[in-house]
């Protein structure tokens, strides 16, 4: 991809907003209606693409230059891709990163960043102020809302208006850096990605061609980074009422609403939108008519959701499992109809889990099992053969080079291969002979016990199907190269704890893949991360079980 090109991606949205000034870019809720149902107000491309101009002056007359690092601490809204627009046009690096992870830890990663702008809704301010050390080195400020016991402008403050020229910005080389976004840390430390001007004109492409290259039209987007990418490709952006850091509490009337309402043609949602959302339309059964494409994303969405929604939405409606993580995004999807014809079967046999295929232009490769660092391929040693468990390890235009923070993730993280860098994605997988991924497990999460590695998701998918179980988590006890496995058992409501342990036992002596769980321990109720509520906290359980453990020997 040549400069030139994707400059001419990255700019599109000043081409919508010229040629189609009119059109809705962001459809909002504010207030609500007599019904009680949200009430929506719209923005349209000219609008946002002016306001965006704006903001870029005042903020380069506040001293943000090209490269300054700011942080965006803003709800989902039109104020949120204005500003995210105005700093991309002034060749500003926004940081974001999901408030789901709690204080503490947010800001001690927004600490390694050292940025030198805050833009952030009053109750980000009010850390910022109560952790002044955390962010000694701010020296331009915007509060989105009102201001509180600090000083500096607001966003109301400086209108929609642009005032004079904005400062020419060169376009920029595809490798310069474009965002730095955290990783949530539920399933390790969280780390600052950096992503590129490039790595986002091949996101775009990657999402346009997961689409089948349909223009997207109008879209529900419950993810920010996804608005982003609508944005680009000309898409009507509907933001359903929903709180970040807890989307499991959107209510699915909204959704469903929303979606009637403004003929939302495709939705991205987490199963945390979607379980719900499958409860209500089975509650009240709604035509969902203009409903084209579903993508699931976030965290794994079970297969029953897909096969629920499969029955409730139009036949001709397509439903992605999607897999990815904030290195890139996506990597693999599949759609509902081939998921469901035989392979979640085969997951309950101790294949894992399909996810798909990788995405137009993403290479994959396995590594063998290891915690050590891999600075090249050569270092590797022998490839591990597709049908067998190895180390998913992918490398593509869109997939991030490199770790702006912690420098050591860089090394344990990535692999150099002359002018390519490898991603090391953490997850275990084989591949079939159709090229499909199978996904089984975290690599952090292994089991390692005497006779060899047992891995989560490819154990726990085989219990699932057992009648009574809600969902089940592997963990070991003892130490690694010698530890029990333990499976935790979290029950269906009103379930019988005896009849189910003895189905769990029989199924564990039918497939050889589980044979070696001798101890089932049934759990109240799995800690979950707050946003998803899909996320298994395992070595929350594996504390659990140890403890559980030691009082019965």
């Amino acid at each position: 991809m040549t400069t030139a090109t994707y400059w001419q991606t990255i700019d599109r949205f000043r081409d919508l907003a010229r040629t189609e000034p009119d059109r809705a870019a962001v459809i909002y809720p504010d207030g609500t209606t007599a019904d009680g149902l949200p009430d929506y107000r719209r923005i349209t491309y000219r609008e946002l693409d002016r306001w965006s101009d704006a903001i870029a002056g005042h903020l380069t007359r506040s001293g943000v230059r090209s490269g300054t690092r700011t942080i965006v601490l803003v709800l989902p809204s039109p104020e949120l891709y204005a500003i995210l627009f105005a700093l991309l046009k002034i060749g500003a690096v926004p940081v974001v990163i999901d408030p789901g992870m709690g204080v503490r830890r947010m800001v001690h990663c927004l600490r390694a960043v050292a940025a030198e702008a805050f833009i952030g809704i009053p109750q980000a301010h009010a850390l910022r102020v109560l952790f002044p050390r955390s962010f000694r080195q701010v020296r331009t400020t915007l509060t989105v809302g009102r201001r509180w016991f600090w000083r500096g402008p607001t966003l109301r403050s400086w209108g929609r208006t642009p005032a004079g020229e904005l400062p020419t910005h060169t376009p920029a080389d595809p490798d310069e850096l474009l965002i730095i976004g955290f990783t949530t840390g539920s399933t390790g430390p969280a780390k600052a990605v950096e992503l590129t001007h490039g790595n986002l004109a091949a996101m775009v492409e990657e999402v346009h061609a997961a689409r089948g290259h349909t223009p997207p039209d109008t879209s529900l987007v419950t993810l920010p980074l996804v608005g982003v990418l609508d944005l680009l490709l000309g898409s009507r952006c509907v933001l359903p009422p929903l709180i970040p850091s807890k989307v499991g509490s959107t209510d699915p009337a909204h959704v469903v609403d929303a979606i009637q309402r403004f003929g939302v043609r495709t939705m991205f949602a987490s199963p945390a939108v979607l379980i719900p959302l499958l409860a209500r339309l089975r509650a009240h059964p709604t035509d969902l008519d203009t409903l084209d494409s579903v993508f699931s994303g976030g965290a794994p969405v079970p297969h029953w959701c897909v096969a629920g929604l499969r029955s409730v939405l139009r036949p001709e409606a397509r439903i992605y499992a999607g897999y990815g993580s904030t290195e890139a995004l996506p990597l693999s999807t599949i759609e509902s109809r081939e998921l469901l014809d035989g392979l979640v079967e085969q997951a309950q046999q101790g294949a894992g889990t399909c996810i798909g295929r990788p995405t137009d232009n993403v290479e994959v490769r396995l590594l063998a099992i290891t915690d050590d660092p891999v600075a090249s391929w050569a270092e590797a040693g022998l490839p591990v053969d597709a049908q067998e468990v190895g180390e998913l390890v992918v490398a593509g235009p869109h997939v991030s080079a490199r770790y702006f923070w912690p420098p050591a993730a860089n090394t344990v993280g990535k692999i150099v291969d002359g002018d390519r860098i490898w991603h090391r994605t953490g997850d275990l997988v084989r591949i079939d002979e159709l090229g499909r991924i199978w996904f089984c497990g975290r690599k952090s999460q292994r089991v390692r016990t005497a006779h060899g590695p047992m891995f989560t998701v490819q154990v726990e998918q085989v219990f699932n199907a057992v009648r009574g179980v809600a969902r089940t988590a592997l963990v070991g006890v003892g130490t690694p190269g010698a530890q029990r496995p333990v499976l935790c058992v979290e029950l269906e409501p009103g379930a019988d704890p005896v009849a189910t342990q003895t189905r769990l036992r029989t199924r564990a002596t039918e497939f050889d893949t589980v044979a070696p769980i001798a101890e089932f321990l049934i759990h109240p109720g799995f800690p979950v991360d707050i946003r998803h509520n899909a996320k298994i906290g395992r070595e929350q359980l594996a504390r659990w079980a140890a403890k559980k453990w030691d009082v019965r020997i």
